[in-house]
C-alpha cells in the first residue's frame, strides 16, 4: 500500500484555519479519500491533557523551555498514535498545526529561536515532515482581533483556551514574521495564502494546490 499524504495548516488564530480544514475535508472525501483530521496540541488522551495545560489562561510561570518540551510531548504521541498509522493506511491526514506553529510560537514569539526547535523536531518526530503545509496569512490585524473575539465568546461558553492571546502585539508580530521566515526558506513545502480574500475562493485556491500534489 501507498504512503498516505501529510498535509497540515498553520497559521495565527483567527486566520479561518478550521473553516477552510473543514472545507478542504469535505471535498477528499467527496474524491473518494480517506482523511483523518488531528490538531496539535490534543487529539490523544494525553495530548488533550497537554492542551488543557498549555491553553488554559490559568496556567501560571510556565517558562518558554518547559512549554516548548509540552509542545513536542504532545506532537510525538500524536505521531505515534494518529499519524504515522494513518500514513501507513495509505489516508490522507490533515493536520491543524504542526512544528512550523512551535518555531512561530516558541521559537519566534517567545524568542527561543529556530535551532532548538529544529534539533528537538529531529529527535522528537523523526524528522517527520508534511508533504503540503498551507499557510494562512491574512492581514495581521484582523486576524488578531478574530482570535481575541473568539476567546472571548469561548470564556463565555465556559471554556478557557485563552492563555495565548493574553500576549501583547509584539509577541504575535513575532510569530507572524517566523511565519513568513519559514514560507521563505521551504517554499516547496509551505503554500502561503495570503490577504483577506472570501472564505470559497481561498478554498478553491487550497483544492487547486491540493489536488496538483495528490496527483504528483
Amino acid at each position: 500500500m501507498d504512503r498516505g499524504f501529510f498535509l497540515t495548516f498553520e497559521g495565527l488564530d483567527g486566520s479561518g484555519k478550521t473553516t477552510q480544514i473543514r472545507k478542504l475535508t469535505g471535498w477528499l472525501e467527496a474524491q473518494g479519500r480517506q482523511v483523518v483530521v488531528t490538531r496539535q496540541p490534543g487529539a490523544t488522551v494525553i495530548g488533550e491533557r497537554i492542551r488543557k495545560l498549555l491553553l488554559a489562561s490559568s496556567t501560571e510561570n510556565l517558562a518558554p523551555r518547559a512549554e516548548l518540551g509540552l509542545m513536542f510531548s504532545d506532537r510525538a504521541q500524536a505521531i505515534a498514535e494518529i499519524i504515522s498509522p494513518a500514513l501507513q493506511a495509505g489516508k490522507v491526514v490533515v493536520c491543524d498545526r504542526y512544528t512550523d506553529s512551535t518555531e512561530a510560537y516558541q521559537g519566534g514569539g517567545r524568542q527561543l529561536g529556530s535551532e532548538v526547535v529544529l534539533q528537538l523536531h529531529e529527535v522528537m518526530c523523526g524528522g517527520l515532515q508534511p508533504d503540503l503545509t498551507i499557510l494562512l496569512l491574512p492581514d495581521f490585524d484582523a486576524s488578531l482581533t478574530r482570535a481575541r473575539r473568539r476567546n472571548t465568546r469561548m470564556e463565555k461558553s465556559g471554556k478557557d483556551e485563552g492563555r495565548f492571546e493574553r500576549e501583547d502585539e509584539a509577541f504575535y508580530r513575532r510569530v507572524y514574521d517566523k511565519y513568513r521566515e519559514i514560507a521563505a526558506r521551504d517554499t516547496l513545502r509551505v503554500v502561503t495564502m495570503e490577504g483577506d480574500a472570501d472564505i470559497e475562493k481561498v478554498h478553491q485556491r487550497i483544492v487547486r494546490v491540493v489536488e496538483e500534489r495528490l496527483a504528483l
